[in-house]
């Protein structure tokens, strides 16, 4: 008799069901990455507009960050989504939705152009997650000595010149860890993606639940596909760390 914890091997997910649910997987990490990078990208120059000696840039960011923080992604995806489209021209939506357009990236390689389920999810999640990346990026600011930009000052280099040569590259070095949490953090948010139909991850493990009846399974091959991926990033931070802390490392330096 099989156990309640082990069911047998008839009670497992079928091969279709699998491949379908390593299909979401792959939109779940083709969405992080994407996130990651942009977020990232933004982050830096939100954080750099935050540490400007211009009060409007200062300002600025101060609010965007403050508006996205302090409002729940679910929301702005439902809001990039549902309400954005509503303020789009006629025609507008044809063409977003339409297949005939695939991103040509050299004469002999081009991808298919996404849905808009995927654009949305990928502007909301990259906009939600730069305000919190900035915050860290801006925290690794603060931790670069301050001796350092006056020296810079001295030899004569601007403002700009001294946060894209000197601030900003430490200013990640120090954020690193904090940065693969937000990292983890995105991952994660993806899963909410599927509240505006994407198909990933945490959608396609719903789907297989409702075709299969196998919930447990269906779910806990989910899980370990999380896990599995949180742990990659998880050990790229323990690596950095390492290295860091290692005799001659970057960190020493």
């Amino acid at each position: 008799m099989p156990s309640p914890m082990f069911p047998d091997h008839d009670q497992w997910l079928a091969p279709h069901h699998l491949l379908q649910m390593w299909h979401g997987f792959e939109v779940t990490l083709q969405l992080t990455a994407i996130a990651v990078v942009l977020s990232t990208l933004l982050g830096l120059v939100l954080a750099a507009a935050r540490s400007s000696g211009n009060a409007g840039f200062r300002l600025t960011a101060a609010a965007y960050t403050s508006l996205f923080r302090n409002t729940p992604l679910l929301v702005q995806l439902l809001f990039w989504y549902f309400g954005v489209p509503a303020l789009f021209p006629e025609g507008w939506m044809e063409w977003f939705t339409a297949s005939d357009h695939p991103l040509a990236l050299t004469d002999a390689f081009t991808l298919p152009w996404p849905s808009f389920e995927f654009l949305a999810a990928m502007v909301g999640v990259v906009l939600y997650s730069t305000a919190y990346v900035s915050e860290e990026i801006r925290a690794g600011i603060r931790g670069v000595p301050h001796g350092q930009t006056q020296a810079a000052a001295a030899l004569g280099l601007t403002h700009a010149q001294v946060l894209r040569h000197i601030v900003l590259p430490q200013a990640v070095r120090i954020a690193l860890p904090t940065l693969l949490g937000q990292y983890m953090n995105i991952l994660k948010n993806t899963s909410l993606t599927m509240a505006i139909g994407v198909a990933e991850l945490s959608y396609t493990a719903r789907q297989v639940e409702a075709e299969s009846f196998r919930t447990f399974q269906a779910f806990a091959v989910a899980t370990l596909l999380y896990v599995a991926a949180i742990a990659v990033i998880e050990s790229i931070g323990l690596w950095r760390l390492h290295t860091r802390l290692m005799p001659g490392g970057t960190g020493r330096r």
